[in-house]
């Protein structure tokens, strides 16, 4: 009996390694969401550390005023970074949303495949057994033909 060859392997390859590919792809995309939330979450905490410095420079008897409008320069400056790293992070998110769905459709496109190989590795190891089964038909066919050309 001839091995089993599925015609469609090198297409599966292919189909896994772009879906391989793919998930890298989204992987990157995630971690650079994450980096930039991390950043996001740093710029959060140099403006309330910034705030917390004005309050106190009022509070106190002596106001600086070249530092509190050198603060506030500063403040404009991380608020305006964190309003690009918000917008950053949102085109991240639809990104990775965008790559996991390819992710999910290439999976699929595989999984096709796998399912077609492996109904007709069943339906050529189901002909193999009929085949075989045949054979041996044959074979006590013919054994009891010449046990009766022996006994006449």
């Amino acid at each position: 009996m001839a091995r089993f060859r599925f015609r469609l392997a090198t297409l599966e390859k292919l189909r896994e390694i772009h879906r391989d590919e793919l998930r890298l792809k989204l992987a990157e995309a995630i971690q650079a969401h994450q980096i930039l939330e991390q950043q996001l979450g740093q710029v959060g905490d140099e403006l309330a550390e910034l705030e917390a410095s004005r309050r106190a420079a009022v509070v106190g008897g002596v106001t600086d005023v070249n530092g509190i409008l050198t603060a506030q320069r500063y403040q404009a400056v991380l608020l305006a970074q964190q309003k690009t790293m918000r917008e950053q992070s949102r085109i991240l998110a639809e990104e990775s949303e965008q790559r996991r769905q390819s992710v999910v459709e290439a999976d699929r496109q595989v999984k096709v495949l796998d399912k077609l190989r492996t109904r007709q590795l069943a339906d050529h190891q189901q002909q193999a057994r009929l085949t075989e089964t045949k054979l041996l038909d044959e074979v006590a066919s013919r054994c009891q033909q010449e046990d009766s050309a022996w006994v006449h």
